[in-house]
């Protein structure tokens, strides 16, 4: 085999469309851009949404509903996941350090400990928002909570 005969696949490589390389290349002219209009313009750019001069659906479809700006948004933690937590790192204090060590949270979420499965160990538990079921899991155990 010799380097020099290497030659690709039949039908793998096509010719690029040399646009505006004269007439005699049969892209000359309006280089493939058809006559006058918008799009044969330079500059032509669409604008994200644009149908044509139909109303855009973005525009039709009413607006409904209500955001609230002050709405906090916590990151949800049970107490099955706090217990499988003290078991694996054996601790007794769980606080957001732990919880991100862990991979649990990152380090902007807010903290909430709701009171999902069962708790076997006394915690000391330190977190942004707990629910009452959660806190009345965690001191029957003579355990205590923090709001941070």
């Amino acid at each position: 085999m010799d380097l020099s005969k290497l030659k690709p696949a039949s039908g793998s490589t096509k010719k690029p469309k040399r646009i505006g390389r004269g007439q005699g290349s049969g892209h000359g002219g309006t280089s493939t851009r058809g006559h006058k209009g918008q799009k044969s313009r330079s500059g032509y750019s669409k604008k994200i949404g644009f149908e044509g001069g139909q109303m855009p659906l973005q525009r039709v479809v009413p607006k409904s509903g209500f955001k609230n700006l002050n709405r906090v948004e916590y990151k949800a933690i049970n107490l099955d996941v706090l217990q499988q937590l003290a078991d694996n790192k054996n601790v007794t204090i769980i606080d957001l350090a732990v919880l991100i060590d862990a991979g649990i949270a990152s380090k902007n979420d807010k903290i909430k400990i709701l009171g999902g499965g069962s708790l076997e160990r006394k915690l000391d538990v330190k977190a942004h928002a707990f629910s009452k079921s959660a806190i009345a899991a965690i001191e029957k155990l003579e355990g205590t909570t923090e709001i941070l």
